[in-house]
């Protein structure tokens, strides 16, 4: 499935793996490519609703993820 912003990519491994640290990397790179903030709010909306593996599975859902 084609991530919501394919052309943005973000580095998650080897990083941090704690989920603020991982919501901060992909809004980071929300921010720095324009995504409207409404957006945004979606993303850390839908990425908050649930469990970790949740969370993984929503910032691959919106970003390509290394």
């Amino acid at each position: 499935m084609e991530p919501k912003y394919p052309e943005i990519e973000v580095q998650l491994t080897g990083e941090d793996g704690n989920a603020f640290n991982l919501m901060g990397i992909v809004s980071k790179a929300l921010r720095r490519n324009d995504v409207p903030q409404k957006e945004q709010d979606k993303f850390l909306e839908e990425a908050t609703a649930s469990d970790y593996d949740h969370l993984l599975r929503t910032c691959m859902k919106w970003v390509n993820v290394n």
